[in-house]
């Protein structure tokens, strides 16, 4: 749990200082701080990716989790989630309130609390780096995924609440409740998992890693949560050829 927790803390931070300071952040210095956590995003993603023992076994886990990812549209139903929650808080923020027979518009500052934590937490909870880093500490107690994730997630909390308020910070719990039931739930499938799998596990997203970074880089936009079935597929790809060869 310590990633979650680091996460958490960057959150909260993040979220204060960006309450406290607005919009006085240069646009510039934003867009050079996420090009260089960019870079360490990159870094960290080929650390876990050449940790493979077999590229085959590799490969065969992308491409068929590439598969699988584009037929169930995973990225898609992910954006397609964000858009419906944005519009159920679009009705809730600008809804109706009945006071006897008179109808009355929720109040700003409720509607912009709500908007900060709802766009915070998905954010901060929807993608593959969080489904990896959480595998990946529960699995081994390795938390440097979280730990960029954790810097990725504060400077993003801090420019979210430099217009959304103290919403963005209360998306901390959100963090703490998701991600840490998803480091608990990869420690107690522990057991069930050779080292070989958790290894190629770990290289398999290290992949994905690697293409989070490009994204923030802005190289290439690329669907990445497509690609979230592969580190699924490894460990089975892993039985498999111990089994048959």
């Amino acid at each position: 749990m310590t990633g979650t927790l680091l996460n958490v803390a960057t959150v909260i931070l993040g979220g204060t200082l960006g309450t406290l300071l607005g919009n006085h952040l240069p646009e510039k210095v934003r867009e050079t701080v996420m090009h260089g956590l960019g870079l360490v995003t990159i870094l960290v993603g080929m650390q876990m990716a050449l940790k493979t023992q077999n590229v085959l076994i590799l490969l065969g886990s992308i491409i068929l989790g590439g598969v699988a990812g584009e037929l169930l549209r995973i990225d898609d139903r992910l954006n397609a989630l964000g858009n419906w929650l944005e519009w159920r808080l679009s009705r809730a923020g600008g809804g109706e309130q009945k006071s006897g027979n008179s109808i009355s518009s929720l109040e700003p500052p409720a509607s912009t609390f709500s908007r900060g934590f709802v766009t915070a937490s998905l954010v901060f909870c929807v993608g593959p780096m969080t489904i990896m880093g959480s595998i990946q500490d529960g699995l081994t107690g390795d938390f440097s995924t979280l730990a960029v994730k954790s810097m990725l997630d504060g400077f993003a909390a801090l420019a979210f609440a430099s217009s959304l308020g103290w919403g963005v910070i209360a998306a901390a719990l959100t963090v703490l409740i998701y991600q840490g039931g998803l480091t608990l739930s990869a420690g107690l499938a522990k057991a069930l998992l050779t080292d070989p799998m958790v290894l190629e596990m770990t290289a398999t997203g290290g992949v994905l890693i690697v293409g989070i970074g490009l994204v923030l880089l802005e190289i290439k936009r690329m669907r990445v949560a497509n690609l979230l079935p592969a580190v699924f597929i490894a460990p089975i790809a892993v039985a498999l050829a111990n089994r048959f060869f």
